[in-house]
């Protein structure tokens, strides 16, 4: 199993708003220029992110995104199952296949999915943004405060 880029870049601009701890809110183009991301796909991340309210998003002038919840009430299993959607491993009914119908593959496949998700619902984003992850994160936007 891969995550799809939507997530990984939905992961990434979570992780990065845990530690705002400036006066300005954080802008798509910073976010952009941070991690060398098109303006255009970060756009539609932060808008599913604003729409599941992880993200705030303030419009304007000095507008820009926070966290709209704290990082330790997101649990990792249920930020992955949102960003990537409910698709299973294995779509039987997209090809004519002559197992259908008496193979167990689907069936055991969604299982493991599910114990994927739960073993990561251990885990919040609060967790992953520990230290060393921290001490990058603070440093890009020390970084993008005297850029």
């Amino acid at each position: 199993m891969q995550l799809t880029q939507f997530t990984d870049i939905g992961l990434r601009v979570l992780m990065y708003l845990t530690q705002h701890q400036r006066e300005s809110l954080v802008t798509i183009a910073e976010l952009a220029e941070q991690f060398q991301l098109s303006h255009n796909h970060l756009i539609k991340v932060v808008n599913q992110l604003v729409k599941l309210n992880w993200v705030e998003s303030t419009r304007g002038r000095n507008g820009g995104l926070r966290l709209g919840i704290p990082a330790h009430q997101l649990h990792l299993g249920r930020l992955i199952r949102a960003l990537e959607g409910h698709t299973p491993l294995i779509e039987c009914d997209k090809a004519a296949c002559v197992l259908t119908g008496s193979c167990h593959l689907q069936r055991i496949l969604a299982e493991s999915l599910n114990q994927f998700y739960q073993y990561l619902d251990q885990y919040t984003l609060a967790d992953i943004v520990r230290d060393p992850t921290q001490s990058i994160l603070q440093q890009l936007h020390q970084q993008w405060a005297t850029h």
